[in-house]
């Protein structure tokens, strides 16, 4: 009796976990509402890929104005919109939520409301930011006194307060959230506001969001989009750098890796670049040495460099001292590469490597792919073996 009750029990929870599996497979989200004074017109529910507006759903609308779409879960966050004609309010759902949207035609595209989806909330605000600076630019193009070189300067300086005002409050600020996302490809006209082939600034904003997602979505579509965008357009800056010096460049020879590089000036003078360790298994670290525990946290990590940088593991810590004499003084006598950031807790890889604490480290494959930070991993030790090995 008590091995025939056994397998009924056995049976029941693998019953119960094909149940659980089949749950999960098909978990959905819901965007529902209500669109007033749009009687007979067509709502388009479309899913925003990356190869452009897909249609998911569609409904003609009664009097009432009502309408329910569903679709799978994604598993990073994703980016919808309702459509009638050219009036678009943009979403973006991660996970099972269940959004609410309410709003009148033909206004739906500013004066909307947004329930269940904090990001979808954040979207509108940057989306009503976009509409107010597209109606400013186009407003001093048709300024007939202002004359060609006045108005260039004036949306130049419009679009550069607009950029400042979203990488601080939004971006740099939150890098791993969906509206940071959202924010990179607002667009002006048909030219994005945000420039990732030719602006060194704005390349870093995608940067910090693409390593955001690196961590927090790991192996999304979205991520490695924003990742190759990264790296494409450090490399037309640099390429274009070096042209303007008159230094003579083969393109063919720039390498891309797989996560953000750092090059600074080591210890002893020399430029030290983060891609130039392929090859290895590299702990980045940044660092303050005039931090308190310090020195017991170079302790360990000296004992875990001893051990393992025979096989091919190296350290790359960067530090954020102020004081340059104590950081070679602190540093004089460590094995690995040590190098420092002038800019200090205001550096630039803080924001692209989104650090919030000192110290922080992350671990980088033989394959200069990033691969986890230091909130990820419970035994460093067994991370390290298992990356050599």
């Amino acid at each position: 009796m008590k091995t025939k009750a056994t397998r009924i029990m056995i049976f029941a929870a693998a019953a119960m976990m094909a149940v659980a599996f089949g749950s999960c497979d098909n978990r959905k989200f819901r965007v529902s509402g209500t669109l007033a004074d749009a009687k007979d017109s067509v709502l388009y529910f479309e899913n925003m890929s990356l190869d452009g507006p897909v249609t998911v759903d569609s409904v003609k609308l009664d009097g009432k104005g009502e309408f329910s779409f569903t679709d799978k879960a994604p598993e990073a966050p994703e980016f919808y919109r309702l459509r009638i004609a050219g009036q678009i309010i943009n979403l973006s759902v991660d996970s099972t939520e269940s959004i609410v949207v309410n709003a009148s035609y033909p206004t739906m595209a500013t004066g909307y409301t947004v329930e269940g989806s904090a990001e979808c909330a954040t979207i509108k605000e940057l989306s009503l930011k976009q509409i107010d600076l597209l109606n400013r630019v186009v407003a001093v193009e048709r300024n007939g006194n202002l004359g060609f070189d006045l108005t260039r300067d004036s949306i130049a300086r419009m679009v550069e307060a607009y950029k400042q005002d979203v990488k601080l409050n939004y971006i740099y600020k939150a890098p791993m959230r969906a509206s940071s996302y959202f924010a990179l490809f607002q667009t002006l006209g048909n030219r994005l506001i945000f420039n990732p082939r030719e602006s060194e600034e704005d390349i870093k904003a995608f940067a910090a969001v693409a390593t955001s997602w690196d961590t927090y979505h790991p192996k999304s579509l979205r991520g490695e989009n924003l990742h190759n965008i990264a790296i494409q357009g450090m490399r037309n800056v640099r390429i274009v750098r070096n042209q303007r010096a008159a230094q003579a460049i083969d393109a063919s020879k720039v390498r891309e890796a797989n996560l953000i590089d750092i090059s600074l000036l080591d210890n002893k003078g020399q430029r030290r670049s983060l891609t130039d360790l392929a090859g290895k298994v590299v702990l980045l670290d940044f660092h303050v040495f005039g931090s308190e525990g310090s020195t017991k946290r170079i302790m360990q990590m000296r004992e875990l460099y001893n051990k393992y940088h025979s096989r091919g593991f190296e350290i790359y810590q960067v530090s954020l001292d102020p004081d340059e004499h104590f950081w070679k003084t602190q540093t004089a006598a460590l094995p690995w590469v040590s190098v420092r950031d002038p800019e200090g807790l205001q550096s630039s890889s803080l924001a692209l490597y989104n650090v919030r604490s000192i110290p922080t480290f992350f671990l980088i494959d033989k394959s200069n792919t990033l691969r986890k930070r230091d909130s990820q991993i419970r035994d460093l030790d067994a991370e390290v073996q298992a990356l050599l090995n």
